[in-house]
């Protein structure tokens, strides 16, 4: 029952992670009705940020009704919210777009979300690593996916294309989200527990820690800052990708677009990579690397201009990126226990939704104050590279 549970929860989540394919958005969105870059992005900031919000709820109503009711209804508030965006942009404009993607969508990305990890956690108990980086893998995969079925239907443009095409998704997602989430379930009482493989198990009290103990521990926070770090810098790129490419490279805006689409599978892979490595290293050395590989980047790719050598170094990017939600998970678990891991690990995603505004309004000022966002890439090298500290003093919780 456990692959059964973890199929349909990578599924949910590949419906889900269509939301990083934004950047196949902002352009036309920008070329259709004159928008600048920070109007573009705050939809997707808005989005991300509801997601924590939605997270939260989220693991507090799994964690008292179970995954299934509270995946069904995220997957439906993520199909509405595309389904609406599609609708009415066109004569609303931007504030109904804020409204209905960035809202109502991602309230259902929260909730969606937080409940298939929670509950793959509790069938995995002793390959954490590998059982949630499974899961969150398809988050990842579903931007490729979803990157690949747009470039199929050619180019957007205008404002009724762009509207067809949202209100297209919101179908699909609502007929293959709902299917998914109606599959979830926790197991049977007594069949999880909080034991985890790998060096950086802890042991917490033997039902879990409450909510209100974990986040009254430095430990909670400094998980919190870790993932808060690795999303504004990650997710920094990914909302610029498309024409952070253009600059470096000088290819055009549709190749650009298929570049992106073929590395953005990275994102997903480094989802299970990282999170079963993890498995072995360790979930603080793991993170650890994940920093360091992408603070190098960070630091090098302004000077890269040969169109491979940067897809490589956009895919290390993604792949780390992905490694920090594969990783999180699990060491969440081992740190607090499994019994309140929906509320918890629910605050924890909180940091995703803040640095999904932090990280796209930083690269879309300095856009619009330079005229390239290539300036925002050096400082994000400086912070990543000192984000090292957190996971190498971060010690477990005393249970």
């Amino acid at each position: 029952m456990r692959w059964i549970v973890a199929a349909a929860g990578t599924a949910l989540m590949a419906v889900l992670g269509a939301v990083y394919s934004w950047s196949l958005f902002a352009q036309p969105l920008a070329a259709a009705h004159g928008w600048s870059a920070r109007t573009t992005t705050g939809a997707f900031s808005t989005a991300i940020f509801f997601l924590g919000v939605g997270a939260i709820t989220g693991g507090r109503l799994q964690d008292r009704h179970g995954p299934r009711p509270v995946a069904l209804a995220g997957a439906a508030l993520w199909a509405l919210g595309n389904l609406a965006a599609g609708l009415g942009t066109a004569r609303l404009g931007a504030p109904w777009l804020y409204l209905s993607y960035g809202v109502v969508g991602g309230l259902g990305l929260g909730l969606g979300y937080v409940t298939p990890v929670v509950a793959v956690a509790k069938w995995f108990r002793t390959q954490r690593g590998l059982g949630t980086g499974l899961v969150v893998m398809g988050f990842g995969l579903g931007a490729f996916l979803y990157s690949l079925a747009m470039r199929a239907l050619g180019p957007m443009v205008g404002v009724e294309a762009i509207g067809a095409r949202f209100a297209g998704s919101g179908l699909v997602f609502g007929v293959v989200g709902l299917g998914a989430a109606a599959l979830l379930r926790d197991p049977p009482a007594g069949a999880s527990g909080t034991a985890s493989a790998g060096p950086t198990a802890a042991a917490p009290a033997a039902d879990g820690w409450p909510p209100s103990l974990a986040l009254r521990t430095p430990q909670f926070w400094a998980l919190w800052a870790m993932l808060f770090l690795n999303v504004t810098a990650g997710i920094l790129f990914i909302s610029s990708a498309v024409p952070l490419l253009q600059e470096l490279t000088g290819i055009p805006a549709d190749r650009a677009v298929a570049v992106y689409g073929a590395i953005a599978v990275a994102n997903g892979l480094g989802r299970f990579f990282w999170g079963a490595l993890s498995d072995r290293l360790g979930r603080r050395l793991a993170f650890g690397l994940i920093y360091g590989l992408q603070a190098a980047v960070f630091a090098l790719v302004g000077g890269v201009h040969a169109l491979p050598a940067v897809a490589a170094l956009f895919a290390l990017v993604l792949l780390c990126y992905g490694g920090g939600f594969g990783t999180m998970p699990s060491l969440c678990a081992d740190w607090f226990g499994t019994r309140h891991l929906g509320v918890t690990y629910g605050w924890i995603l909180s940091a995703w939704g803040l640095a999904g505004v932090a990280g796209p309004i930083f690269v879309a000022a300095v856009k619009d104050l330079t005229g390239s966002y290539l300036g925002a890439l050096p400082v994000m090298a400086g912070v990543l590279a000192l984000a090292i500290v957190l996971p190498v003093v971060a010690r477990p919780p005393a249970g």
